[in-house]
C-alpha cells in the first residue's frame, strides 16, 4: 500500500496544494506540508460512495452526526484511556478550526495563552485573532525530559489557557506522562484551560508512548478541551473534518457557541463526518500499514541527512516530519530553504517565526510522508549540493 507505484503523481500535481505539488514548479520534490503522498484507506471511499448513492445531501444537526460522536468517544475510550461523552464531542471543519474555536471560547481581548517554542503557527495565530498574547515557552528539540515547573513564571493574572500539542510539531516530541501530569498539575494550580492539539497521536514511533493528558486524572481532564483531526493520520485534509472534545456541558455549550454552528454560519459536511467514522472504525490494519512505513522512512531519513555536513536531526518520537538544525553550515533556515529549492529542486519549510516561532531559527522540518524512493531521490539531490 505503500510503495511509489501507490502514489498517483499526476492528481497530486492537480489537487495537492498547501506548499505541495500541485503548488510548486515542475520538477520540485515538495517535502513540505504535513499531509501524505498516499491515497487514503479504500475502506474510507466505500463509506463516502455508499452515503451519496442515496442522493440524499441534507443538513446535518449543528451539533454533529450521532454516528461520529459515538465512533470518536467510543475510540477516546478504548485507544486513549479517556471517558468521553458523546454529547460533549463537536465536529469541527479541521483541527485548525478547532484551535481557533477553543480561543474564541475561553479567551478574551488582553488575555494571555502559553504556546511552546517551537510549535505550529496556529496556535499564535488563533490566540492573536481572538485579541489575546500568545507567551512563548521553550521546548528544547529532542526527546530529553521538560521541566515545566519554569512555565509557573510565565503565568500572570492575565494568563487563561496552556497550549498543549502532543505529539508536537514540528520537533516530533512525544510528552511523558509525567511531563504531562506536571503541566496538567500547573493547569489545575492556576485554574488555567488546557488546549491540547493531539491531530498526530496515532503517529507514534516505537519506544515512545503517547499519553492523552486528559486521562492523568479527573482533576485535568475536567478542564481540558481537545483537539484532534484526520489529515495527519488518514490523509482526509481536504474533507476539513476535526472535532473538538470537551468533559462538561458547560464546556461544551461555550464552544458549540463560538463555533456558530446553530446559526448555519457554520458546520461540518455530512460526507466528511461519514469518512471520519470510517476512519475510526474501519481502518486500524491500514494505519497500522502506513505507521510501520513512516517508521521505516524515519530511520532512513536520519540516518542519511546526519551524513550531510552541517546537518543535525534527532530521530523524531512522533509526527512525519523531521527537524534538522542547520546553524553549523553557517547558513540561515531561509538561506538553506532557498538553496534547496533552487539548486537541489527538494522544497522544504523553513525554520521561521512565522511558521513555528522564534525556537526554530536555526532549523528546516521536512515531511516524510511518502515514498522510498522519492525520499531517496530527495536525499540525493540534497547531497549533491551540500556534501
Amino acid at each position: 500500500m505503500f510503495k511509489n507505484s501507490s502514489i498517483q503523481f499526476d492528481l497530486l500535481k492537480k489537487r495537492a496544494f498547501n506548499l505541495r505539488w500541485a503548488t510548486v514548479t515542475e520538477g520540485v520534490i515538495p517535502l513540505t506540508a504535513a499531509d501524505p503522498d498516499f491515497p487514503s484507506a479504500p475502506e474510507i471511499s466505500e463509506a463516502v460512495s455508499r452515503f451519496v448513492q442515496d442522493r440524499y445531501y441534507c443538513y446535518g444537526p449543528p451539533e454533529g452526526m450521532g454516528e461520529f460522536k459515538q465512533a470518536l468517544a467510543s475510540f477516546f475510550v478504548t485507544k486513549r484511556n479517556v471517558g468521553v461523552n458523546p454529547d460533549f464531542v463537536l465536529p469541527v471543519n479541521s483541527a485548525a478550526n478547532g484551535i481557533y474555536i477553543t480561543c474564541e471560547s475561553f479567551l478574551d481581548r488582553g488575555d494571555q495563552a502559553i504556546i511552546f517554542d517551537p510549535v505550529d503557527f496556529l496556535f499564535r495565530y488563533s490566540i492573536e485573532s481572538v485579541g489575546a498574547e500568545a507567551i512563548p515557552f521553550p521546548i528544547p528539540p529532542g526527546i530529553q525530559k521538560v521541566d515545566f515547573s519554569s512555565l509557573e513564571e510565565l503565568i500572570t493574572p492575565k494568563t487563561k489557557m496552556i497550549c498543549l500539542c502532543n505529539p508536537l510539531n514540528p520537533t516530533g516530541k512525544v510528552f511523558s506522562k509525567e511531563e504531562l501530569f506536571e503541566l496538567g498539575m500547573i493547569a489545575c494550580k492556576y485554574d488555567l484551560i488546557i488546549l491540547s492539539d493531539e491531530i498526530w497521536s496515532d503517529i507514534v514511533f516505537q519506544p515512545a508512548i503517547f499519553t492523552s493528558i486528559a486521562s492523568i486524572n479527573d482533576e485535568i481532564r475536567e478542564r481540558t478541551i481537545t483537539v484532534t483531526g484526520f489529515s495527519k493520520s488518514y490523509g482526509l485534509a481536504g474533507l476539513r473534518i476535526g472535532a473538538l472534545i470537551a468533559h462538561s456541558k458547560e464546556h461544551f455549550d461555550v464552544l458549540m457557541d463560538a463555533s456558530m454552528h446553530n446559526s448555519t454560519i457554520n458546520g461540518v459536511s455530512t460526507l466528511s463526518q461519514i469518512a471520519a467514522t470510517a476512519a475510526l472504525t474501519s481502518c486500524d490494519e491500514w494505519l497500522k500499514s502506513f505507521v510501520e512505513h513512516l517508521s521505516a522512512m524515519k530511520t532512513l531519513l536520519v540516518h542519511e541527512l546526519n551524513t550531510i555536513p552541517g546537518f543535525k536531526c534527532i530521530a523524531p518520537e512522533g509526527c512525519y516530519v523531521a527537524f534538522i538544525d542547520i546553524t553549523e553550515t553557517g547558513k540561515t533556515s531561509q538561506e538553506i530553504h532557498d538553496l534547496l529549492l533552487s539548486e537541489a529542486k527538494v522544497a522544504v519549510v523553513p525554520g521561521l517565526k512565522q511558521w513555528f516561532g522564534n525556537g526554530a531559527e536555526g532549523y528546516i522540518r521536512i515531511s516524510f510522508a511518502t515514498s522510498e524512493v522519492v525520499l531517496l531521490e530527495a536525499i540525493s539531490r540534497i547531497k549533491k549540493v551540500l556534501v
